[in-house]
């Protein structure tokens, strides 16, 4: 326990398992043994890319919040385009060079396509002091407006955005993932297999069912995978997501069934991932006979605030999880680093499997 920074923990929760000061969570269970664990798995050599291509969904009607990406050409000379269209050339530093280079800068949210949540970026408000109030804090105790604040502004920006800073997890950013590489050994679990893709909550007795079915096992320190359908939905639909269609589409885990939030935690699974946008399905607020402060996604909130589990979302699972049936298989080598992004919550991520 944390004297300095937490008297009190949240109920059922594993703060100060890996330390006091730890920010990297269960990911601590993938260690050099894990690693070796994946490594074994791979047989033929054959690898599937588990990103979908990043302006994946479009637009942004899918979460008004999260804006696509946007590119731009570099500006040269305060100029965007060159000779050559948007290329830029060294000849106009000396006329005896060759090279012609593009160049370019993204702008778009870290969270809008396939994504991975770091630990900052779900907290709840909770009485760590043990005084009676509620403070904003985040895994292991770590506080908000401390530890995750306000970004500074660039006094030299001269694009709107850049006038609104973001957020800056000087703890627990996603670069804490990043370092630790994000390798090891992944577990698929076909949901759509046996689940088919109407929409619906997959509870802990409804999971047992399927692990059973398969003859699957989770063992600590394993990247679980979830194949929903839903993000091979999303990318036939080209960029122009029909949201009623994709509202009915594809299974979660259910946030609101305690067996399954404490069978998650008690596997020692290292991270939860899935191809739909939040792993869990996003009910509405359920309705108690009496007012009760309650998450608005109750997973999200036992993995990344009480457990220092990484969640994966948007991830592209189908061909994997086809080619793994086919198989007769369940795991496989996951490589899959975030952006090593000082400071974010979130960022996109381009997963690979090795079979």
């Amino acid at each position: 326990m944390s004297s300095a920074r937490w008297k009190q923990s949240p109920p059922g929760s594993s703060w100060g398992e890996f330390g006091p000061d730890d920010q990297r969570g269960r990911m601590n269970l993938v260690d050099t043994h894990k690693v070796l664990q994946g490594i074994a798995e791979v047989k033929v050599g054959k690898t599937f890319c588990l990103s979908l291509p990043l302006d994946v969904p479009g637009g942004q009607s899918l979460n008004p919040r999260r804006m696509p990406p946007r590119r731009y050409s570099v500006l040269r000379d305060g100029k965007s385009q060159g000779q050559q269209g948007f290329c830029w050339s060294y000849q106009t530093e000396d006329p005896d060079l060759s090279d012609v280079v593009n160049d370019d800068v993204v702008l778009m949210s870290l969270q809008y396509s396939t994504q991975w949540d770091s630990l900052a970026h779900v907290g709840s408000h909770f009485d760590a002091d043990g005084d009676g109030v509620a403070e904003a804090v985040f895994y292991n105790g770590y506080r908000a407006g401390h530890d995750i604040r306000p970004g500074s502004e660039d006094p030299e920006a001269s694009a709107d955005w850049a006038r609104y800073p973001g957020p800056e997890a000087a703890s627990l950013g996603i670069e804490r993932l990043a370092e630790h590489g994000a390798q090891g050994r992944g577990v698929m679990i076909d949901l759509a297999h046996h689940l088919g893709r109407e929409r619906q909550a997959v509870g802990y007795d409804t999971l047992m069912r399927l692990l059973e079915a398969d003859r699957l096992e989770i063992e600590a320190g394993d990247m679980v995978c979830l194949h929903t359908g839903y993000a091979d939905t999303l990318l036939a639909m080209n960029r122009q997501p029909d949201l009623a269609l994709l509202h009915a589409s594809g299974s979660g885990l259910d946030g609101h069934d305690a067996r399954l939030l404490n069978w998650i935690s008690d596997s020692r699974l290292a991270c939860l991932l899935a191809d739909n946008p939040a792993v869990e399905l996003v009910v509405p607020k359920l309705l108690h006979p009496q007012p009760l402060r309650q998450p608005r996604l109750p997973l999200h909130e036992h993995c990344l605030f009480k457990h220092g589990i990484h969640l994966g979302e948007l991830w592209y699972l189908t061909e994997l999880a086809r080619w793994l049936r086919q198989q007769g298989r369940y795991r496989f080598l996951l490589t899959a680093p975030p952006l090593r992004l000082p400071g974010a919550v979130g960022s996109p991520a381009t997963p690979i499997a090795t079979v």
